[in-house]
């Protein structure tokens, strides 16, 4: 099979990237969508395609398989994987991807959104992703957009950046960071922003201080939780009946709106589009945990077009 050998030789190029790069709730994925031959898969965050390689093993369908990334480096690297006769890549964040599929006509039996964030952010100290780094205030998905980490903490008034820590950190100590991060400036890279949210709390360290404050300045930069909201009614009506529609959360922030979402076009009645396959969250087995610590927070919600 062509990409197979494709992807061995990207292997040997590029090893470092998959040794980083472990798809969370792999089995749990396999297990909802049961690929079955022929069928067609949207991948909205495929990253360096860990979910995509084994759902594509099971379809055999390279051709109808569209992978979707905003990140410039991802998409480099699923070129290399696949060349030019793979799936169609689409370099894009999944709003504009979904927008551009369907008004193409576009459908899907499966459907897969990972909003985490990728192992290789997380290494890369140039991306400023990382709370242990010492990489610039970057933190953009997309390196082509204007607006960074630095664009944000740098400019913004005291009370917006309280306001932000709260509403997409959920910071106890939003105004007290803030506050200091308006007395630090101009801050240039990670480890800075990451000491002063670590002032706010001393002798914490069941989990990193800087974890939150972190979480809400990628959200913002990235506007994560306002694309989530005006995807999800798209993904809908991406599937084929008896599509599945599978997306893995990090933080109880996205898990609302994909519960909520998923609740309403549920529901109970008559017209009801899809049917809910996980009544509750699936969570990681302690097993995957041990070897992909990632794995702890993820959550995923499965549901199938009627």
């Amino acid at each position: 099979m062509k990409y197979r050998t494709a992807s061995r030789m990207h292997q040997n190029k590029n090893q470092n990237i998959y040794k980083q790069h472990v798809p969370v709730l792999l089995n749990e994925v396999l297990q909802y969508f049961d690929p079955k031959p022929g069928e067609s898969y949207l991948d909205l965050t495929a990253g360096y395609a860990g979910h995509a390689e084994a759902i594509t093993e099971r379809t055999g369908s390279l051709t109808s398989t569209t992978l979707v990334d905003r990140d410039s480096n991802a998409i480099a690297v699923l070129k290399e994987t696949y060349g030019d006769t793979g799936p169609t890549l689409l370099h894009t964040d999944f709003l504009h991807a979904s927008e551009q599929l369907l008004s193409e006509g576009k459908r899907f039996d499966m459907i897969l959104a990972d909003l985490g964030v990728s192992s290789p952010h997380l290494n890369e100290d140039t991306r400023g992703f990382s709370l242990q780094g010492q990489g610039p205030l970057d933190m953009r998905m997309d390196q082509e957009q204007s607006i960074t980490a630095a664009t944000i903490l740098n400019t913004y008034k005291e009370q917006d950046l309280a306001d932000l820590l709260k509403r997409y950190g959920e910071e106890p100590k939003a105004r007290q960071i803030a506050a200091g991060i308006v007395q630090a400036r101009p801050l240039t890279n990670a480890s800075e922003l990451a000491t002063i949210a670590s002032s706010a709390w001393p002798g914490h360290s069941r989990v990193h201080p800087a974890t939150r404050t972190f979480q809400a300045i990628r959200i913002a930069v990235n506007d994560e939780l306002g694309l989530l909201e005006k995807s999800l009614p798209l993904w809908m009506k991406l599937l084929n009946p008896g599509g599945r529609l599978a997306v893995i959360s990090f933080h109880s922030l996205e898990d609302r709106i994909v519960k909520r979402a998923f609740k309403e076009a549920c529901g109970s009645g008559y017209d009801a589009e899809l049917v809910e396959l996980t009544k509750r969250p699936v969570t990681a087995s302690s097993n995957e945990i041990v070897t992909n610590p990632r794995a702890r927070s993820a959550k995923l919600r499965v549901s199938q077009r009627k």
